[in-house]
Formats: C-alpha cells, structure tokens, sequence
C-alpha cells in the first residue's frame, strides 16, 4: 500500500549559477535535458560523467567536491540514490532522477518569456501535468513579459533618484496595479505614455520614450 506520509514543502528558490560548478551524472535522455537546463544558465562549469565514469566515484569523490548543483540521472537507480548519498554526506545539493525523495531539490516545470520567468512543481504527483501546464504558463506570461520589460528599465531609473523609500513605493505599487499591463498587451503605447507622464516625476520624462521602445 502506497505510503499516506506527507510529503515535506519544498522550498522554491531561483538560483544564479554564475560561476558555480555543477556535475551530471548520466548521458541518458533525462542527464541530457538537466544539462541542457544547467547549461542555458551559464555556470562557470559543467561536469558530465557518463554512467561508466559515475561508477567510479568514490566515497570521498573529487568529482563531486566544490560543486554547488548535483544531478544524479544514470540509468541504474541504484547508483544515483549512491551518488545522492554522497552528495548528502559532503552537504552538496543533489537530484536524484530515479528517486526524488533521496535527492535535496526537484526540478521545476519552467515557463519563461524574455526576463520573466514561472516555476511549476507538483510535488512528484505528475511531472506530465507539469509540462502541460508550463505551456499554458508561456501563453500567459507573453503579454505580460512586456511589462517586466517596461519595469527592468524604468526600475533603476527611479532608485536613481534617491527619494524616500515610501514614495518609491507608492510609486512601484501604482505601477504594478495600472492599466500599463493591458495597454501594452494591445500595442496602445499612446495610453502608456500618457499614463507615465501624469505618474512619473517630472524628471524622467524624458526617457518616457526610451522606456517604450519596442515595447508593441
């Protein structure tokens, strides 16, 4: 009978791999996908030991010291729960494909659209139901990618103006709660900058139209 335990809440985090070491056991389909998922975040390094290789680990392994990500996707399920075992011995973060539960982390269904970016795990329930829903996660990131656009560049703007921390606030949260969204979901860039010059300070009018550019 399956096992009635709760499972423990995950901790959701995105993590910036610069300049970070990773390791992927395995050169399956599955250690072929969590390479290309490591290597579209540019880590500083990236090794890839095939099942071979993974074998040879030993139980204190270099290969596996001084890396911040490890993942553990041979086709033995046997050896990757050891090289999770490992890799809790030496406080390494560990993925074990064949066995999550004996892994530190699970790896998320990620929908993303330029700098935006939505992250999808069903605690193991059904990594197919995930996949399904990160497509639907793209189809509603898309509009609003061009708001976060919008934010990237005007952000540093205010923050450079140094005012009190309160106004800067009332200001990002009339920004998140405006029409901006919609307008720039349709392409109406004239409602934009006609809303951002009775909202803006005075003094960032000028890049009004900088901050709008390729936005439609």
């Amino acid at each position: 009978m399956a096992s009635t335990a709760p499972r423990p809440i995950l901790y959701p985090l995105f993590l910036s791999l610069e300049g970070r070491r990773c390791l992927v056991a395995g050169l399956g389909d599955v250690g072929r996908r969590k390479l290309a998922g490591l290597l579209a975040c540019g880590p500083a390094s990236v090794l890839v030991l095939d099942t071979r290789r993974a074998e040879q680990l030993s139980d204190a392994p270099a290969d596996v010291r001084d890396r911040t990500l490890v993942f553990a996707a041979t086709g033995n399920a046997g050896e990757n729960a050891r090289i999770a075992a490992l890799c809790r011995e030496a406080g390494i973060l560990c993925n074990c494909a064949s066995a999550p539960d004996l892994g530190a982390f699970s790896v998320p269904a990620v929908a993303r659209r330029d700098g935006l970016a939505a992250a999808l795990s069903t605690g193991g329930a059904s990594p197919a139901l995930a996949r399904r829903w990160r497509h639907e996660l793209e189809h509603w990131l898309a509009p609003r990618a061009r708001m976060v656009r919008l934010m990237g560049r005007l952000r540093p703007l205010v923050l450079a103006l140094h005012a009190e921390t309160g106004q800067n606030t009332r200001l990002f949260r009339a920004l998140a709660a405006s029409p901006l969204q919609n307008w720039l979901a349709e392409g109406d860039l004239e409602s934009c900058r006609r809303w951002l010059l009775a909202e803006l300070p005075p003094v960032l009018h000028v890049h009004i139209a900088e901050l709008l550019d390729d936005l439609a």
